[in-house]
């Protein structure tokens, strides 16, 4: 598929002009990393969002009766329902505004439409490229009208959250609200920052309010989010179904499908995935993230050559770093290091490209240093990410960098942390329990170890190529729990069984 779109002409950004006070300040890109395992379909539509407050009418367009619409008009309507549009209908769409701007560079709306296009690009492609051009495009919406520009800063809410800036989309976010407090558009970045953030009960809310003010694919992935971080798993997946029995698009049905078959995944049954992933490529196959979602549920099944397929395709369509990790791991599981070194290597440098483009891969590069490089440089990223974000996601890989750099007694307490419920800790997570239960294990604290690393397998028993065997290993080391008391506690700490480890590579 066509991974950029390069104007006939360059366009020519509006010379720069002091901000002024009723706008939000313009900030230069933040030269930050991105959380792995963000959602992908919100991350899809994330521009769409921003697109469906500023495309539904512009300049000079009466409305009335229409001919039916080409591909542009097609993303403009997918965009006024807060749902993805196709890839070709957004390519066209791209192409239309840049076509207008340079007759009409003082066209606010059409560079604030510009922008938040190129972010849905971006976020769609992992092509991290289009997030300057986004930037320099919304700047420049924002530049031509300085004051009241809601659909600027909602662009530059989309931006941040599509690089993982979770403090930016805050910032954004709250300006947008603040200037149109009845627009749905908003909320639909808030709620992505405040969950960033690790601020639950703020995204509830958010949700709330958005769910007031508008419906459709947008809103219903947050929602699905937020229950799933609430441990809601059932009626996450109720929403889902419900709206992409609903659906009116193929993007749009595709994106809720791929949702689905990820909360399948991750409640262990790995069947019902394949076929929420394979049913998202029926309707889309553009889809890339139901490519990998494709690749995991047939790691998890037992199918590890049609996995690897399937993950290379995704690669060659989204050439995401998260997947890059998850064929890397599948690689070690088989033994084929050499391969797993090359897809590591590949992971590094498309995390240095995006991060070129402001984007925020510390998330994934902490879990990579962690197990396959460097554990003290993961504990020093992420040390740095948790105080810019401290969500749950952050709290469990900081911790697991910790123990495999050595640190038990510290890393305890941030996997405690992560699930701690009234901390957010209330997602039903394997990796999270697993990680939790093997720091216990270590630390001697066998009755608190054997109930989370059972938890992790009755949520997901091949949660891990390399890890769900670990994991059943661990277990059984551990043995049923002792007749006559409770068993040794921490401290003093006593020798934990022998497990087979996997040892950090050193660069």
């Amino acid at each position: 598929m066509e991974n950029s779109v390069e104007p006939v002409e360059p366009l020519k950004a509006v010379d720069a002009v002091p901000a002024q006070p009723d706008a939000a300040p313009v900030d230069s890109p933040r030269r930050r990393l991105s959380p792995a395992a963000r959602r992908s379909a919100v991350a899809a539509v994330a521009g769409c969002v921003v697109l469906g407050g500023v495309l539904v009418l512009l300049p000079g367009e009466e409305p009335g009766p229409a001919p039916q619409p080409g591909p542009a008009g097609r993303a403009v309507i997918a965009a006024a329902v807060g749902a993805p549009a196709s890839l070709p209908d957004l390519t066209a769409l791209i192409g239309e505004r840049e076509a207008q701007l340079r007759t009409h560079p003082r066209d606010d709306r059409s560079w604030a439409a510009l922008g938040a296009a190129y972010v849905e690009r971006g976020s769609r492609t992992a092509e991290s490229a289009y997030y300057p051009k986004a930037e320099q495009a919304l700047r420049s919406s924002l530049k031509v009208r300085p004051k009241g520009n809601v659909a600027a800063l909602d662009g530059l809410a989309a931006l941040a959250t599509a690089r993982g800036d979770w403090p930016g989309a805050k910032k954004w976010g709250e300006a947008a609200r603040k200037l149109a407090p009845e627009r749905w558009t908003a909320y639909s970045s808030l709620v992505d920052a405040y969950q960033g953030l690790g601020d639950y009960k703020a995204a509830g809310r958010a949700l709330e309010k958005l769910s007031e003010l508008s419906s459709g694919t947008a809103v219903t992935l947050r929602t699905a989010a937020v229950y799933q971080d609430r441990g809601w798993r059932e009626d996450a997946a109720a929403v889902l179904s419900d709206a992409a029995a609903r659906a009116g698009t193929p993007a749009e049905r595709a994106a809720l499908l791929l949702r689905g078959g990820d909360l399948a995944w991750e409640r262990g049954d790995a069947a019902d995935a394949l076929r929420h992933f394979d049913a998202a490529l029926a309707a889309d196959p553009d889809c890339a993230a139901a490519l990998a979602g494709r690749g995991r549920a047939l790691a998890s099944l037992g199918r590890a050559q049609d996995a690897v397929r399937a993950y290379r395709q995704a690669l060659a369509a989204r050439p995401a770093p998260e997947y890059a990790l998850e064929l890397g791991e599948l690689y070690e599981s088989l033994k084929l290091g050499a391969d797993a070194r090359v897809q590591y290597d590949a992971l590094r440098a498309r995390a240095g490209a995006q991060g070129a483009h402001g984007v925020d891969d510390a998330l994934v590069l902490g879990r990579f240093e962690a197990d396959h490089g460097d554990p003290e440089s993961a504990v020093e990223r992420l040390r740095a990410e948790w105080r810019r974000a401290p969500s749950v996601a952050v709290a469990d890989a900081l911790g697991w960098a910790l123990h495999r750099a050595g640190d038990d007694d510290e890393a305890i307490g941030l996997l405690r942390r992560a699930t701690d419920r009234q901390k957010g800790g209330t997602v039903r997570s394997a990796v999270v329990m697993f990680h939790r239960g093997e720091v216990e294990r270590e630390l001697g604290l066998y009755g608190a170890a054997r109930r989370h690393i059972g938890e992790a397998l009755r949520i997901n028993p091949a949660f891990s190529p390399l890890y769900g065997p670990a994991a059943r290993e661990a277990l059984a080391a551990l043995g049923e729990p002792p007749e006559g008391g409770p068993e040794q506690m921490w401290p003093p700490k006593p020798k934990a069984p022998p497990v087979k480890r996997i040892p950090p590579k050193r660069r």
